[in-house]
């Protein structure tokens, strides 16, 4: 009983040891899987936020990237290999008796499905280029708002109604599941951006604040209530208003652009490529601040697998305590060990057993005690992340590694806090040994 509760320090610090370590190799698998979903070496550029006289509009509200802005990085900026304008919108889905509000609609070209890890469709196939050239009333849709509109059927070929238009459904996305914002990535819609922005959006030209003079003079407006009215109802424009409350101008932008990077190694180049071309562009002069965000996504990734990382380290550190506090438990019951048995050492002495016989006795006894606990400890640890899983919804990845370390660490352990018990017994004086009472 003595010898199983000092093995249960060994016990708890190896099933420690390996629930810790199937933790989180289940989370950087699930990480490493997001980065996946996310896409390869994905880069998102969207415009800054817009003030109107120091009040913020809020993230992304400017104005500032075009079509052109998106061929030009695609043709200019050797570190990058793929290049996908994109415009937001949000919409009511109908099809017959049943509608969903979908999280997101996206407007882009095909390539975005091969920057997002989308080329192998679930059901179906991609819009084209052409639809895009001809803003065709076609659509892409995640699973979930497959089975939300359409059930066990297939939606392939079906019309949705998607705000104000109807739209084709020619393909299903394969499943992505959440991402790790939490967002489904599977409640999505996608179609070429000139249906979403020209037909759904309902907005051929978009406006942009710009100086200048005032347009009214250009464009026919309800100010002059009769034709034949002659007063001018509102005084004209001063150079200063002018300045200050600047008229919008047409303006055809888009909500994103999406790049991959030729490689991972090629991400900060190609970052480096984009501001220069969008700078020169949009005509931004020295010391002035960026019109555009550039946001890394596989960066933002790599530095969240790195933080779970860095948890996991200090959690096995607190694991390694537990084993330390085993070993020494180990090197007691030895120490106990060779006081109570010091007359039994002391015959075996006088039948002719040498001291490295008296020595690999009581080595081999903590090394078994500690290779005991070891093994008790992997069944323990593998149960505790079978059941976070199964309660908890962890994610947890069976570790071989760990386990071999778990083992390895176990001997070790009785091997050096065994060792002075085994040393002490050994030198034990055969007569002196025999007299002890």
């Amino acid at each position: 009983m003595r010898s199983m509760l000092t093995c249960l320090g060994i016990v708890i610090g190896i099933a420690a040891v390996i629930a810790m370590m199937e933790i989180g190799q289940g989370s950087s698998d699930a990480i490493q899987k997001t980065i996946a979903s996310i896409g390869a070496n994905t880069i998102n550029i969207d415009p800054k936020e817009t003030a109107v006289a120091g009040v913020s509009s809020g993230a992304a509200t400017g104005l500032t990237l075009t079509p052109e802005d998106a061929d030009a990085i695609a043709r200019d900026c050797p570190a990058v290999l793929w290049v996908a304008p994109s415009v937001d919108c949000h919409a009511q889905l109908i099809y017959r008796d049943k509608n969903w509000n979908v999280h997101s609609i996206k407007g882009t070209t095909p390539i975005y499905l091969s920057i997002r890890n989308w080329a192998d469709m679930g059901q179906g196939a991609p819009f084209t280029d052409a639809d895009v050239r001809s803003a065709a009333p076609v659509c892409l849709i995640g699973h979930t708002v497959a089975f939300q509109l359409f059930g066990d059927q297939s939606p392939v070929g079906k019309e949705i109604r998607v705000g104000s238009i109807n739209m084709k459904v020619v393909g299903v996305l394969a499943t992505k599941g959440v991402n790790m914002m939490g967002w489904d990535q599977d409640d999505f819609l996608v179609a070429p951006w000139t249906t979403i922005k020209y037909r759904l959006s309902n907005s051929k030209l978009a406006l942009q604040t710009a100086g200048g003079s005032s347009s009214s003079s250009t464009v026919n407006t309800l100010s002059q209530v009769y034709p034949t009215q002659q007063v001018q109802l509102y005084p004209p424009t001063s150079d200063v208003q002018a300045a200050d409350t600047p008229m919008p101008i047409r303006f055809n932008d888009l909500d994103d652009v999406y790049v991959s990077a030729r490689s991972a190694e090629e991400i900060p180049a190609a970052i480096r490529q984009i501001t220069q071309l969008l700078r020169e562009r949009h005509r931004i002069a020295e010391g002035q601040p960026d019109d555009f965000r550039i946001r890394n996504w596989t960066e933002m990734a790599q530095a969240l697998a790195s933080s779970t990382s860095l948890m996991t380290n200090l959690l096995l550190c607190v694991a390694m305590i537990s084993l330390v506090v085993g070993g020494v438990g180990i090197m007691n019951i030895m120490l106990v060990s060779v006081t109570e048995r010091t007359r039994e050492i002391g015959l075996r002495m006088a039948v002719g057993a040498r001291a490295r016989d008296i020595l690999r006795q009581f080595l081999v006894e903590a090394v078994l005690l500690c290779l005991a606990g070891g093994i008790t400890g992997i069944l323990v640890g593998r149960g505790a992340s079978l059941a976070i899983t199964a309660i908890l919804h962890w994610p947890t990845l069976p570790s071989l590694p760990a386990m071999i370390a778990a083992v390895a660490v176990s001997v070790t352990v009785g091997i050096v806090f065994g060792y002075y018990p085994a040393w002490k017994a050994s030198r034990l004086d055969p007569i002196e040994a025999l007299r002890y009472e």
